[in-house]
């Protein structure tokens, strides 16, 4: 005679504790980060279309990985919505993300201060150390200098800031990980 063996499937789910202010203010400041990332390669983009000039592999890059980073933050709040946030999701993509960023820290360091663009020093020479003021082209184009050089100094210092805080959010992932976070 045969017998007959019930199974039973028992599904357990972890839960896993997120510090809703310190991952809602991450949000935010990686948002403001891709943005200005975007936005500042962006408007470098169609300056050198406008130029005629070659566009350095940067400017589409910054775009890209900016863009990556905000697509990211909606996969985020998607599992954040689902009530699916794994701290292995969160911690490959930053560090996936992290590579990237560094990766732009380290070209946007190369142009900004390296032997060969050295951007930051031409501003100093060719815009800090040449103010025009009044009503005329040379202000208009001075005023135009100024906000390329401001630019290049914002993309750098955001991509430190996104390094920073995608490091940060690869701790606190291993912290949730580990239910070392605190209700």
């Amino acid at each position: 005679m045969a017998r007959s063996v019930s199974r039973t499937r028992v599904v357990v789910r972890q839960s896993y504790f997120w510090p809703d202010q310190q991952l809602n203010f991450w949000m935010i400041i990686m948002l403001a980060t891709g943005g200005t990332i975007i936005g500042v390669f962006a408007s470098f983009l169609q300056d050198q279309q406008t130029l005629g000039l070659p566009i350095p592999w940067i400017i589409p890059y910054g775009i890209t990985v900016g863009a990556l980073l905000i697509v990211y933050i909606i996969v985020l709040i998607l599992l954040i919505y689902q009530r699916r946030l794994l701290p292995g999701v969160v911690m490959i993509g930053c560090f996936i993300l992290l590579v990237l960023f560094l990766t732009g820290l380290i070209e946007t360091a190369i142009q900004l201060f390296g032997p060969a663009g050295n951007i930051a020093s031409n501003c100093q020479v060719f815009v800090n150390g040449n103010k025009s003021t009044g009503v005329s082209q040379a202000t208009l184009a001075w005023l135009q200098q100024n906000s390329t050089c401001n630019s290049w100094y914002a993309v750098f210092a955001f991509w430190i800031v996104g390094a920073v805080f995608l490091t940060w959010m690869i701790v606190l992932g291993s912290m949730v990980a580990r239910g070392q976070v605190g209700e």
